[in-house]
C-alpha cells in the first residue's frame, strides 16, 4: 500500500512540474512577443469629396425626355433634359398675339380711324382687362399667403410685378383704343410705339422662362444622380439632377487640434487610397476650419487632462489621379 502511495505522489509531482514548465514557456513567449512585436502605426482616415451642384430651372412643367443617364460624362453646354409647360407656352402665344395687335395698330395709326382699327383696339383692351383681373387675383392670393408665412417675399413680389405689368399693358391698350377713335396725332404715334415696346417686353419675359425648357450643363462633369422620372411634374426651382464637377477632387480629414502643429496650410501629405490598390498620392492642405463645440473631444478626467477641439482639413492632389472618385476612403499614416 505504501508503494502505491509513493507512485501516486511521484505522478502528481511530475504533472506539477510539467504544468510549471508549460506556464513558464507561455510566459516567456508572451514576454518576447510583447518586446519584439511591431506596433501598428497610428493613422487618420478621411474620404474623397468633390464639387456637386443641383441642376434646376425656373420653368414648372412635366419632364418630357432625359438626354443623359446617371454616370454619363457631359461637357459644358450639353443638353440634359426637356421640360414641357403647356401653360407657359399658352402665355407665349397670348403675348405674341398682343404684340401682333400692337404692331398692326402702330402701322395703321396714320391711316385714320377705321372700324377695323377700333375693333382691334377694343379687343386688345378686353384682353388686357382679362389679364389684369387674373394677375390681380394671383397677387392678392400671394399677399395673403405671404402674410400667413406660406410663401416667400420673392414670390409675392413676382406676383405684384406681373400685376403691375398687366395694369401697364391695359393702360397702353386703352390709349391705343383712344388713339384709334380720335385719329392719329404726334402723341398717338408715341403711344402706339410704346404699346409695341410693352408687347415686346411681354414676349421677351415669357421667352426667358421658356429658355429653361431645355436645361444644359454649366460645366464639364459626371451625372451623379437624377431625381424625377420621365412624365413627372416638377415645380419651380425643383432639382432635376446633380452634376459632379470633373476637375475638382479633394480629400477631407477631421483631426484633433494636437495635430495642427504638423498639418498646416500648404503642408504636403502622403496619403493612401485603398480603393486604388493602396496607391499613394501627394495632397496639399488648402483649408483648415474649426468644426465647433459639437465636435469637441471631452476629457473623462477631472484633473490631468483637457478638452480637445476637432478641425476639418481639406487637401487637393498635387497631380491628377485616374479613377479618384468621391466617397473613396483616404488613409494618412503618421
Amino acid at each position: 500500500m505504501n508503494q502505491n502511495i509513493s507512485q501516486e505522489q511521484k505522478a502528481n509531482r511530475s504533472l506539477l512540474i510539467t504544468m510549471g514548465v508549460v506556464v513558464a514557456a507561455v510566459a516567456i513567449i508572451a514576454i518576447v512577443g510583447f518586446l519584439f512585436m511591431n506596433r501598428p502605426d497610428s493613422y487618420i482616415e478621411g474620404q474623397v469629396e468633390g464639387t456637386n451642384i443641383r441642376i434646376s430651372g425656373k420653368l414648372p412643367g412635366r419632364v418630357m425626355e432625359f438626354y443623359v443617364v446617371e454616370g454619363d460624362t457631359v461637357h459644358a453646354g450639353d443638353t440634359l433634359v426637356h421640360i414641357h409647360s403647356s401653360i407657359v407656352e399658352a402665355q407665349l402665344g397670348q403675348a405674341e398675339a398682343m404684340r401682333s395687335i400692337a404692331e398692326a395698330t402702330d402701322k395703321k395709326v396714320d391711316a385714320g380711324t377705321r372700324s377695323q382699327i377700333v375693333s382691334a383696339a377694343a379687343d386688345l383692351v378686353r384682353q388686357a382687362d382679362a389679364a389684369v383681373t387674373i394677375t390681380e387675383k394671383t397677387y392678392r392670393r400671394m399677399e395673403n399667403l405671404f402674410n400667413e408665412g406660406v410663401v416667400s417675399e420673392q414670390k409675392r413680389d413676382e406676383a405684384k410685378a406681373a400685376y403691375d405689368a398687366a395694369v401697364a399693358a391695359r393702360d397702353a391698350a386703352a390709349a391705343q383704343l383712344s388713339l384709334a377713335r380720335d385719329g392719329a396725332q404726334k402723341e398717338d404715334k408715341a403711344a402706339a410705339a410704346a404699346s409695341v415696346q410693352a408687347a415686346n417686353s411681354g414676349v421677351n419675359q415669357v421667352e426667358a422662362i421658356l429658355e429653361d425648357s431645355y436645361l444644359t450643363a454649366p460645366f464639364d462633369g459626371t451625372i451623379d444622380q437624377i431625381y424625377p422620372q420621365v412624365g413627372e411634374l416638377v415645380a419651380l426651382g425643383a432639382p432635376i439632377m446633380s452634376l459632379l464637377k470633373l476637375d475638382d477632387r479633394y480629400v477631407v480629414f477631421n483631426v484633433r487640434e494636437e495635430l495642427l502643429n504638423e498639418l498646416r496650410m500648404g503642408t504636403k501629405m502622403d496619403v493612401m487610397i485603398p480603393a486604388l490598390g493602396k496607391k499613394h498620392i501627394d495632397v496639399e492642405i488648402y483649408y483648415i476650419r474649426d468644426l465647433g463645440s459639437y465636435a469637441t473631444w471631452r476629457s473623462t478626467k477631472s484633473t490631468g487632462s483637457y478638452d480637445s477641439r476637432t478641425f476639418q482639413i481639406k487637401a487637393r492632389p498635387t497631380e491628377a489621379v485616374d479613377g479618384l472618385r468621391p466617397g473613396m476612403s483616404v488613409v494618412f499614416e503618421q
